[in-house]
């Protein structure tokens, strides 16, 4: 019998020695993974949408660091977002923002979803029904989100979300909440200037990257939102500069075109989310922001060129 005990225990010890190995090893690989975006929670996520009843709770990444893309086409039917047809998924940016502050605020609790991706019909007809909806809605592009959590303070919420300068945040009063993943803004009700046509004739529109981190030499896909109307082209030359205190130094770009166009027509909202560009494979770790100017302005209004969001270049290889 003592023989006996005495391998249990040898075999017990051999156990916990393997899986605390085990465990090192995963934690290491998940420390050296470059991770994608800048705000990103633990990519657990809880959501449901209040109308449909359709909800989703989910990994947003494998054990590897990478895009669990199973996961966000789960988040896709939440939001009512036709993945199939569009061949995409709900803005993966917005997700994890809306993982990392769900997570300082209430982690693990459901998140209640009152607008999720709208059709630009839907919008429209929303808009003529007198709703404070604006025509260039990112919630359009799956890149917005009006939501709640229970026990959370709107205001409160709003307050915070702000006061990181990363996204587009309102708040109409009550629980709900704005979240965009546009550029860095926020109102209420008073200043929202939905109905002011304050974003006629392109004026606000918005260049965005698929990701925050990127590897030199790597392709980068590009979209444009907060678009009032299409019909607009985009120069084959673009430019990729540092975006680091003291820094402006330029690097040239070439953005992937039709039959070598000097200049590519951005017909429609589905040609404006796959727009690709190659960063140049020398480019040295940093901050930068991708600069593109437009060739075909169909209005005066209508700014000359489009600046990226921020974006980091790493030495290492992303996995996504």
């Amino acid at each position: 019998m003592a023989e006996q005990a005495s391998s249990l225990h040898r075999f017990s010890v051999f156990f916990l020695l393997l899986l605390m190995i085990v465990i090192a090893s995963e934690s290491a690989t998940a420390d050296t993974v470059p991770r994608p975006f800048f705000l990103m929670g633990d990519g657990y996520i809880h959501i449901r949408n209040s109308k449909s009843g359709e909800e989703a709770r989910v990994n947003l990444l494998h054990p590897d660091g990478s895009l669990n893309r199973e996961s966000l086409a789960e988040i896709d039917k939440v939001f009512g977002f036709p993945t199939g047809e569009k061949e995409d998924n709900i803005c993966p940016r917005l997700i994890f923002m809306l993982d990392y502050f769900s997570d300082l605020v209430a982690h693990g609790k459901a998140i209640n979803i009152e607008s999720g991706y709208r059709s630009p019909e839907y919008n429209a007809n929303l808009r003529n029904k007198g709703g404070n909806v604006a025509k260039t809605s990112m919630h359009m592009d799956g890149k917005a989100l009006d939501f709640n959590i229970e026990g959370v303070n709107g205001r409160e919420l709003w307050e915070l979300i702000k006061s990181r300068e990363c996204c587009g945040v309102g708040h109409y009063g009550g629980a709900n909440v704005h979240l965009d993943s546009g550029r860095p803004r926020f109102w209420e009700a008073s200043t929202s200037k939905v109905r002011t046509g304050e974003s006629d004739f392109n004026r606000y529109i918005y260049l965005s990257t698929e990701y925050d981190r990127y590897g030199p030499g790597d392709r980068v896909r590009l979209s444009f939102s907060s678009v009032s109307d299409f019909g607009f082209g985009i120069s084959r030359a673009a430019a990729v500069v540092e975006d680091s205190e003291g820094q402006n130094r330029s690097f040239p770009a070439w953005i992937h075109v039709r039959d070598d166009a000097s200049c590519e027509l951005i017909a429609d909202r589905d040609s404006s989310r796959f727009v690709l560009l190659e960063l140049p494979p020398d480019l040295h770790a940093g901050r930068y922001r991708i600069h593109v100017d437009f060739c075909n302005r169909p209005f005066e209004q209508m700014p000359m060129k489009t600046v990226s969001n921020q974006i980091e270049l790493i030495g290492k290889e992303m996995n996504r």
